[in-house]
C-alpha cells in the first residue's frame, strides 16, 4: 500500500464514503502524491501514454497556423494572448512558436503556460528557454487578468475527476469506501442535485444497468474561461463524442479508462497515483455551457477532418517536400490523420465569444456541430 492509498482510506475513515470525482482528484493531483503531482510523471514513448503532440511536430504547426488565422479575423490587435492549461512538457507550446517565428503574428503574440505544479513548469521551462521572452507562466486561470485571444488545449478535459453512476431503481451514484483496507465502490444516492439536471439536459432515458460518468467540472471550468476571455476563441482538443454517441447502448459501461505503461485498463482502484485516469468528454455539454456564457459554436468535427481542411498537405510540402526523410515524416503525419489513429478518436471544437461569427478553414470540409 502506497502512501496515497493510505492517505486516501484514512480520509475516508474519518469522514466516510467520498464521491468518486473526489478519489479521482486525489489519485491525479494530491500534491507530491497524485499521478500528475509528482517529478516521476512522463508523457510519450517512456511514459503511460501520447498524445499529438507527441506524434509529429507539425500538429503544433497546424494550431500555430489556426492562431494566425482567428487573429486575422479579430483585425490583427497588436497583443493576442495564446493561453494553454495543461501543457504537459511543453511540447505543443513549442511546435507553435517555432512554426510561427518570422510570420507577421509573431511579434503581437504572448504565451500563457498554466502550470500549478513546479516540476512540469522546470520541464516546460527548460524545453522552452528559447522563447523565454515570450512565455509567461502561471499557476491557475484565476491569476489572469481579463484578455484577447484564445484559450487552447489537448488532451486536458479528460482529465477532470468525473462523477460515477448508474441507473437502478433510478439514478445511483458510485461512492468509494473502504472494507478491510481495501479500496472497494458502493452505490448511493446521489451527492449533487446537479447529476440529474445533467442527465435531464443530455440523456434523460437511460436504462436501467446502465454505467456512465458525468463531468461537472467542464462548466466550471468554462465560466473561469469567460471570465478571462473578453474577446476570442476557445479551442479544445480531446477524445470524446456528442452526447447522443456518448450515452448511447453501445458505452452501457462508460468511457472510464486508466493507462499504466502503455497498457489500458478499466480498474481505477488499482496503482493508485502511478496510473492515468481519464472519461472521455461529453462535447455536447462543452456546448450547451459555452453557449450559456455566450460563446458561440463555431465547429465541430473528427481531428483528422479538421487537419486536412486547415491544410497539413500544404504544411508537408512547405516543411519536408525537399527533406530525404519525407516519405518517413509523411508516414509519421498520418497517425494524426487517419481512421483507427487519433485522428478518428479525437474531435476539435472551437468555440467564439465576440462581434462577427467567423468561418474557419477547419470546418470547410465537415462541420458536425449541429450532431452536438
Amino acid at each position: 500500500m502506497n502512501p496515497l492509498e493510505q492517505k486516501i482510506i484514512q480520509k475516508i475513515q474519518q469522514e466516510g464514503p467520498i464521491t468518486f470525482e473526489t478519489f479521482m482528484e486525489m489519485a491525479l493531483y494530491e500534491e507530491g502524491l497524485g499521478y500528475y503531482a509528482t517529478d516521476k510523471i512522463e508523457i510519450g514513448k517512456s511514459g503511460d501514454y501520447y498524445t499529438s503532440q507527441h506524434l509529429h511536430p507539425s500538429f503544433g504547426a497546424m494550431l500555430g497556423k489556426q492562431l494566425e488565422e482567428m487573429w486575422t479575423f479579430m483585425g490583427k490587435p497588436s497583443v493576442f494572448h495564446a493561453v494553454e492549461p495543461g501543457a504537459g512538457e511543453g511540447y505543443m507550446c513549442r511546435d507553435i512558436l517555432d512554426y510561427l517565428k518570422g510570420r507577421e503574428i509573431f511579434p503581437c503574440l504572448r504565451y500563457v503556460i498554466v502550470e500549478q505544479h513546479p516540476f512540469l513548469q522546470m520541464k516546460q521551462q527548460k524545453l522552452l528557454k528559447g522563447f523565454a521572452d515570450k512565455i509567461k507562466w502561471t499557476v491557475s486561470l484565476s491569476e489572469l487578468e481579463p484578455l484577447r485571444g484564445c484559450v487552447l488545449s489537448n488532451e486536458l478535459l479528460d482529465a477532470f475527476p468525473v462523477h460515477l453512476i448508474a441507473m437502478g431503481n433510478g439514478l445511483k451514484e458510485f461512492f468509494v469506501t473502504v472494507d478491510e483496507q481495501h479500496i472497494i465502490e458502493t452505490a448511493g444516492s446521489p451527492s449533487t442535485p446537479a447529476l440529474s439536471d445533467y442527465l435531464e439536459t443530455f440523456s434523460p432515458d437511460l436504462p436501467e444497468g446502465y454505467r456512465s460518468e458525468i463531468n461537472l467540472r467542464i462548466k466550471d471550468w468554462l465560466k473561469e474561461v469567460d471570465r478571462i476571455l473578453s474577446e476570442g476563441f476557445i479551442l479544445t482538443i480531446d477524445y470524446g463524442h456528442p452526447a447522443l454517441d456518448y450515452y448511447s447502448e453501445d458505452r452501457e459501461r462508460g468511457t472510464l479508462l486508466c493507462y499504466y505503461q502503455h497498457e489500458v485498463n478499466e480498474n481505477p482502484y488499482q496503482h493508485i497515483g502511478e496510473q492515468d485516469i481519464t472519461a472521455h468528454v461529453n462535447f455536447s455539454s462543452v456546448k450547451t455551457w459555452g453557449e450559456e456564457y455566450g460563446f458561440h459554436t463555431i465547429g465541430f468535427c473528427n481531428q483528422g477532418t479538421y487537419l486536412v481542411s486547415l491544410g497539413i498537405d500544404e504544411l508537408i510540402r512547405e516543411l519536408y517536400e525537399h527533406s530525404s526523410d519525407y516519405l518517413f515524416e509523411v508516414a509519421r503525419i498520418k497517425r494524426l490523420l487517419f481512421p483507427g489513429t487519433i485522428g478518428e478518436t479525437h474531435k476539435v471544437l472551437i468555440q467564439y465569444k465576440g462581434s462577427g461569427i467567423p468561418t474557419l478553414r477547419g470546418f470547410t470540409i465537415k462541420n458536425q456541430k449541429n450532431r452536438l
